[in-house]
Formats: C-alpha cells, sequence, structure tokens
C-alpha cells in the first residue's frame, strides 16, 4: 500500500516464477534505494546495508533483497546504509542528496481519533511537524497531515496503536 493504483502495477518475473500472479506493489526499501528493477537487478544482497542500520528497521525481505519496516521505530536517515552500500542499489540522488526517498505518510479512516477514541500519538512523534489534530465539535480530533513537511521516516508507522498509517508516494502534480 504505497499510492500506486493496482490496475498500474506489473508482475515482475520473480512474482511469476514464485506463482505470485496477483498485482503486488513491490516492498518498501531502504532510502536512496533505485528503482524496483535497477535495485533487484544492481542489489549483491550482501547486508552490509542491513548491518549498518542504527535504527534496525532493515531486514532480509523475499529474495534476500532489504526491506525496511517499522514495527519499532522510524528512519533518521543517518545515512549509514547509503554509506555501506557497495553496489549502487542504494544511490543519493546528485541534485538533493538529503531527499530519501518519496514516501509520505496518510492516515487512513481507522485513526482511533478520528473514530472518538482520544490518540494523537503519532503527532506527538513527529519531529517536522507535518502531522497536527484540529478539535472538532463532540470532543473529536481530525488529522490533518502537510505533505510538504513529512519526510516520511515511519516514526508515526511504529507507535500508532491502530495501523492507521501507511507510506504512500503521492502522485505526480
Amino acid at each position: 500500500m504505497f499510492g500506486a493504483d493496482d490496475a498500474n502495477i506489473k508482475i515482475d518475473r520473480r512474482q511469476l516464477l514464485r506463482g505470485k500472479l496477483r498485482n503486488q506493489l513491490p516492498p518498501l526499501r531502504p532510502p536512496w534505494a533505485q528503482t524496483e528493477n535497477s535495485f533487484v537487478t544492481l542489489c549483491s544482497r550482501c547486508n552490509d546495508c542491513i548491518k549498518a542500520c542504527e535504527e534496525d528497521i532493515l531486514f532480509r525481505g523475499s529474495g534476500g533483497f532489504p526491506e525496511i519496516g517499522f514495527q519499532s521505530a522510524g528512519c533518521d536517515f543517518c545515512g549509514a546504509c547509503l554509506q555501506a552500500c557497495t553496489s549502487n542499489a542504494l544511490q543519493a540522488p546528485v541534485p538533493a542528496p538529503s531527499l530519501a526517498w518519496r514516501h509520505r505518510a496518510s492516515v487512513n479512516d481507522q485513526c482511533l481519533s478520528l473514530n472518538g477514541i482520544i490518540c494523537r500519538s503519532c503527532a506527538e512523534v513527529c519531529d517536522t511537524d507535518a502531522i497536527h489534530f484540529q478539535l472538532q465539535t463532540g470532543g473529536r480530533a481530525t488529522p490533518f497531515l502537510n505533505q510538504e513537511l513529512c519526510n516520511g521516516c515511519g516514526e508515526c508507522l511504529a507507535i500508532c496503536p491502530n495501523h492507521s498509517i501507511s507510506l504512500e508516494i503521492p502522485e505526480a502534480r
């Protein structure tokens, strides 16, 4: 669930050989990852990026390729994985090396606060102040996410008790 329309997703060769014939989004790769096809071609599956990750959020995923998971923490974009990668599967873009990826947080309608339960955990951990809550009548608070401030670090995913937040690639404007 990273923002692409299911109709636009193609089945890759690895999915075909593993019998996964349903359209699937590629897994979330480490920051600074090349496009999925380039990444799986270039990645040597050496695990150097996984070992270098200070937050311990990278893991060996399907086919032995590194993936990122936000079960326990978010990414601080320290660049350790980028520095550890010798195969160029992770590569900082020349004009803006600080932009690790285009993923941004998105809140779905299962959000506890939208359903009348007091919770603002995501806003409390958001270092960029991209998430704010606006009080509504009846005691509810509506989350507002500023996509311009969100860096896609995943801290809000790690702390959300209801798993109501996902990372998606915003549509091009």
